[in-house]
C-alpha cells in the first residue's frame, strides 16, 4: 500500500554542515557560501524574513547574517522592508536564473504542445530538471482549474516521492543513479525508507512502459504520471516531463491507459524536435511494486 506523508518542509542545510563538508578545501569561499545559504532560505511561504529568522533557518550567527543581508541588499539581491525590519528577495536575483533558462531553448519549442495536452486533460504539464535530491520546474503549462498544486518555474519538489523525480532518475547512468539513492538516504533516511520501494518501482515502470505513475504520494489530491525526457551528459542535466491531474477528475485506469502513453508520446515528440536521443533506462532490481490506486 502506498504511504502518503506530508511534504518535506526542511530548512536549507545549515552553514555548519556546508562549511564542515568543505573544511579541507582551501579554495572554498566560506563567506560566499554563507551568503548563498542566506538567499536559499527564502522560499514560498517564507518570503519576508528578518535577521534572527534567517539565523535560525541557516545556523549562521545573527551578526554574520546581518552583514550578509546588508551586503546582499546593497547589491540588489535582497530588498529591505524598513517598516517591518525584514528582507525579501530582490529583483536582481531573477537575473541569476535567466542564463540557465535561456540555455534550455527546447522549453519554448515544447510549451505549445504542453499547453495543448494540459488543456485536453484539464491538468498541468511540466518539465523538471534534476537538482540534487530535488526536481526544479523549468517550464509548465496548465488549464484553468488544476486544484491545490499550481507548479511554477523555479519551484522544487522531492525526487523520491514524485513521478517527475523518478522519471528523471531513470535517465541517469547506473553509477549516477546509485549515487543519487545514497544521497537521498543520507539526507533523509526516514523519507527514503517510506518511499524506496515505490521509487524503484517507478524506475522499473519507466524501463518497461516509458512512463511511471504516482498516486497522491506527494500531494494526496493530485495523481501524476511522468516520462523520462533526456539526459544531457555534457552539462550533466537530467530532464523529465510530467502531467498532474486532480484525483477527482480521473476515471478508473485512465492514468495508466491514456495519460501515461500520451505523456510518453509528448516526450518522444520533444526529443525528435530538439534532436535528443531517447534516454537509456536500465532495469533496476526492486523488492516491491505497489498496486495502483492504493
Amino acid at each position: 500500500m502506498a504511504r502518503t506523508v506530508s511534504k518535506p518542509s526542511r530548512a536549507p542545510s545549515s552553514a555548519a554542515v556546508v562549511l564542515a563538508s568543505n573544511a579541507d578545501d582551501a579554495a572554498f569561499a566560506t563567506t560566499l557560501a554563507k551568503g548563498l545559504v542566506v538567499l536559499e532560505a527564502f522560499k514560498a511561504g517564507a518570503t519576508l524574513l528578518g535577521n534572527m529568522e534567517l539565523s535560525t533557518l541557516t545556523g549562521i550567527p545573527r551578526p554574520t547574517v546581518a552583514r550578509l543581508t546588508h551586503t546582499l541588499a546593497e547589491l540588489g539581491y535582497l530588498h529591505y522592508d524598513a517598516d517591518r525590519a525584514k528582507y525579501r528577495v530582490g529583483a536582481r536575483s531573477l537575473r541569476m536564473a535567466h542564463p540557465l533558462l535561456a540555455d534550455m531553448q527546447f522549453r519554448q519549442v515544447a510549451r505549445p504542445m504542453m499547453q495543448e495536452l494540459a488543456q485536453s486533460l484539464r491538468g498541468t504539464v511540466s518539465i523538471g530538471l534534476l537538482d540534487g535530491t530535488s526536481m526544479i520546474y523549468v517550464e509548465t503549462a496548465r488549464s484553468g482549474d488544476v486544484g491545490p498544486h499550481v507548479p511554477d518555474i523555479g519551484m522544487p519538489i522531492p525526487v523520491v516521492m514524485t513521478a517527475m523525480g523518478r522519471a528523471a532518475a531513470a535517465t541517469l547512468p547506473q553509477t549516477d543513479a546509485a549515487r543519487l539513492e545514497q544521497r537521498i538516504e543520507g539526507e533523509d533516511a526516514e523519507l527514503w525508507s517510506a518511499f524506496r520501494d515505490n521509487y524503484r518501482a517507478g524506475l522499473a515502470q519507466c524501463t518497461s512502459r516509458g512512463f511511471c505513475t504516482c498516486w497522491g504520494e506527494y500531494m494526496a489530491s493530485i495523481h501524476a504520471v511522468a516520462a523520462p525526457l533526456f539526459h544531457a551528459s555534457e552539462a550533466k542535466r537530467s530532464f523529465s516531463i510530467n502531467c498532474g491531474i486532480p484525483a477527482f477528475r480521473l476515471q478508473p485506469g485512465q492514468l495508466e491507459s491514456e495519460i501515461g502513453p500520451r505523456i510518453a508520446a509528448l516526450a518522444d515528440s520533444i526529443r525528435a524536435i530538439v534532436r535528443q536521443a531517447e534516454p537509456t533506462t536500465t532495469p533496476r532490481k526492486i523488492k516491491k511494486i505497489t498496486s495502483p490506486g492504493k
